[in-house]
């Protein structure tokens, strides 16, 4: 029997989102992640602030990290302020980590966030993307897709 599809994560709401990831990369699985931040960081995203455009996870001795994420300092925080751009700690089980690793390493694939947003508890998580690199042809045929739904949806306008 086939495994029922996992229901989509309880986004209430999005702070920062990596449109450009499901163009450049095959998306394989999603996963929920926690992140790990300071107080000031919560403020700042609380304030829609932050960034995850150039931003990638990768494994480290048994934990995930996010790298190259920007959340902006707190503009009311003082001198405990964070830094923007530092690494930041996924929260995910021991067997997740595990499927990461022998993906990353054995098939060539790679931790990409898709967005960082708040869920029904008001905890900021990260949708993670285990996901494999398009080459330009893919990527010219993502395009050609996409502007045949467009126009078969104006297509579809014009006549009724």
């Amino acid at each position: 029997m086939a495994r029922p599809t996992p229901a989509q994560f309880d986004k209430k709401k999005v702070v920062a989102e990596n449109r450009r990831a499901r163009f450049e990369y095959f998306i394989d699985e999603v996963f929920e992640a926690g992140i790990a931040l300071t107080g000031t960081e919560v403020k700042s995203l609380r304030f829609g602030e932050g960034s995850i455009a150039e931003s990638y996870a990768e494994v480290k001795k048994g934990e995930v990290w996010l790298v190259n994420s920007n959340v902006p300092e707190f503009s009311h925080g003082n001198r405990h302020n964070h830094e923007p751009k530092r690494l930041r700690k996924l929260l995910l089980k021991e067997r997740e980590i595990a499927k990461f690793t022998g993906a990353v390493e054995r098939k060539g694939m790679t931790l990409v966030p898709l967005s960082i947003y708040f869920n029904g508890r008001g905890r900021a998580k990260v949708e993670l993307a285990l996901a494999k690199g398009k080459n330009n042809a893919d990527k010219r045929a993502t395009i050609k897709d996409r502007d045949w739904k467009r126009d078969q949806q104006r297509i579809l306008r014009e006549h009724k």
